[in-house]
């Protein structure tokens, strides 16, 4: 069913407190891109009842598993977030839901007014305290650096003028230190900079965009998806409740991703000792992907970024034995989940942008095509195309020119 929700402000009966120890009635996804889709399908086929909310052209709002699917004006706004769940909440007498944010801007929403919203439904997003420390790359690597993780060396400059002190070899990476500010102005996670004219040209253009001291100057690792890994896992009282580990083989861009289009599940438990020190020392709680890069001068494995939420291919822990959504949902209704691993050997594909990204890569010399086309004759899981649920691709497929416009697909 589709709904649209006239805006108006949260009502007093909106924030009343529930019974915690019923049953959650569904699941509120907040936003309908592949990644909530993949939510709604995890818990809908197990027949529990999925909300969607975004503020775009939803995919997931076709899926037969989506119960209920609402447009809003906005959601890159913390006030506005809160206040869209708690009127649609009310609305839709969604009291009790379980929320699930898909972007980190949500997240950092959901966070930072958990406790209001926690008086009507189930927040499995850690509190600020927590949040702040992954929403910020600048806190991020001070606590891995404190830990012993491995990041990449990074610096800070406060100014233009600041940048001569950084003698360090070319390339070398611009990037925010907190993410939203920086991507909804260039549809870019960050920028090379090839010589030192080139640095202070962007150095320039990335202070225009955000505020003072959140432009990172950052070491180029070199090396391409065969070196980009994650760890995934449901985390709860210091220990990987459900995890997988994933090698990010394709990337959308190649150079700087801002979404992987071809992942696969492997072994390496360095990863998951290092991510659940990281984790265990932010005290975290709930679904959480921490993004590495093997650094191929040192042999290091450097902790890139961590998401605290689900992420685009989750869906595959599903296949692997790891349904990170459905294990979310039975923490928040009280019932016991057993520890569980993904298995290695499995992969996940998004075609929509992984076919054209590698078409040019391969035209470049970059990608090899016999390996790319063999690739395609053994995924395992396609990010939206499913033959029980096949409405969301169609739509999707028609689109794809707002898609490009709106987020650069």
């Amino acid at each position: 069913m589709f709904v649209m929700v006239e805006a108006s402000h949260p009502s007093k009966e909106s924030r009343a407190a529930f019974n915690s120890s019923v049953r959650p009635g569904g699941a509120i996804v907040v936003g309908g891109d592949h990644q909530g889709l993949g939510i709604a399908r995890s818990l809908g086929r197990r027949g529990i009842p999925v909300c969607v909310i975004d503020d775009e052209q939803s995919i997931a709002r076709f899926s037969r598993y989506t119960t209920h699917a609402v447009r809003v004006e906005s959601l890159r706004h913390e006030q506005q977030t809160v206040d869209s769940l708690l009127r649609i909440g009310h609305k839709l007498g969604l009291q009790g839901w379980v929320l699930y944010p898909t972007r980190d801007e949500t997240v950092a929403a959901i966070s930072q007014s958990r406790s209001l919203l926690a008086n009507f439904f189930r927040v499995p997003t850690p509190d600020w305290n927590t949040i702040q420390q992954i929403w910020d790359k600048r806190n991020t690597y001070r606590v891995a650096n404190d830990l012993g993780i491995p990041t990449p060396q990074t610096w800070y400059p406060p100014s233009l003028e600041d940048l001569e002190t950084i003698r360090a070899v070319l390339p070398l990476v611009l990037k925010p230190a907190i993410k939203e500010h920086f991507f909804y102005a260039t549809k870019a996670k960050a920028w090379r900079a090839n010589s030192r004219s080139e640095l202070s040209e962007k150095f320039l253009k990335a202070s225009a965009l955000l505020p003072p001291g959140e432009v990172m100057i950052q070491d180029l690792i070199p090396g391409n998806g065969s070196q980009q890994f994650a760890y995934c896992a449901f985390f709860k009282s210091g220990r990987a409740i459900g995890s997988m580990v994933v090698r990010r083989t394709r990337q959308h861009p190649p150079e700087f991703g801002r979404a992987s289009t071809f992942v696969e599940t492997i072994d390496l438990p360095l990863l998951e000792e290092l991510s659940e020190r990281f984790l265990r020392a932010i005290n975290y709680h709930g679904l959480v992907e921490v993004e590495y890069k093997l650094d191929p001068r040192d042999g290091h494995y450097k902790l890139l970024d961590v998401n605290g939420r689900t992420w685009g291919y989750h869906m595959l822990g599903a296949t692997a034995g790891v349904d990170f959504p459905y294990l979310l949902f039975l923490d928040q209704a009280g019932e016991s989940v057993q520890s569980c691993r993904g298995r290695a050997g499995l992969s996940w594909i998004r075609l929509i942008t992984d076919l054209p990204t590698s078409v040019r890569e391969i035209l470049r010399g970059c990608q090899d095509w016999r390996t790319y086309v063999r690739s395609l004759r053994g995924f395992d899981v396609e990010s939206v195309f499913n033959r029980e649920d096949p409405l969301p691709g169609l739509a999707e497929l028609g689109l794809l020119p707002y898609l490009a416009l709106k987020r650069g697909l």
